[in-house]
């Protein structure tokens, strides 16, 4: 059965999974719903420690990020990756899957993990923003999915229909980044 908890409470209780796990954190405006969500998957655990910044794995690890934005988003024209520091992500609009939501949303998906060598930070939440680890379970997909189609639709404010679309494009996408598991 999956098991998800807060990222720096599992610290705190020396919880994290050092075998591998799956992180994922929500950065949120708090002016509009442009939303992005970083998941994180890590393994080869060296170290886990605390800075000022938020938590360091010193682990190889692979990211895939997804960016909802709003309709009346006013630099919709400017590549996710050149944007300013809140609003980007590092992809180009080539290098993701768009959907375009009932409403004119569009829910960004990296078509491509990108890998982080020898060390990643998973900054501290701030305000609404939360960062969760998933233990790496038989349901994990499920999980995630599930997860996905919550928190899109109550804290992004996707429609149901399109967040169902994103949540399965999300899963499809975490399937790239799934922990190698060492026998």
């Amino acid at each position: 059965m999956a098991v998800m908890k807060e990222l720096f409470g599992a610290y705190n209780n020396s919880e994290l999974p050092t075998e591998g796990g799956y992180i994922v954190s929500s950065f949120f405006d708090e002016s509009s719903t442009y939303t992005k969500y970083e998941i994180t998957s890590y393994n080869n655990v060296k170290d886990i420690f605390v800075n000022e910044e938020g938590i360091t794995f010193q682990a190889d690890g692979m990211k895939i990020f997804v960016l909802i934005e709003p309709a009346d988003y006013s630099k919709k024209h400017e590549e996710p990756t050149y944007r300013d520091a809140f609003h980007k992500i590092p992809y180009r609009f080539k290098e993701v899957e768009v959907l375009t939501s009932a409403r004119q949303d569009r829910i960004m998906v990296g078509k491509e993990p990108i890998v982080t060598y020898g060390s990643f930070t998973i900054l501290k939440s701030r305000g609404n923003n939360f960062s969760y680890i998933f233990f790496d379970t038989s349901d994990l997909l499920k999980a995630m999915e599930d997860f996905f189609l919550k928190s899109l639709r109550e804290d992004a404010r996707v429609p149901r229909a399109d967040a169902q679309k994103a949540a399965a494009l999300i899963t499809t996408q975490m399937k790239k980044i799934q922990v190698q598991k060492h026998t």
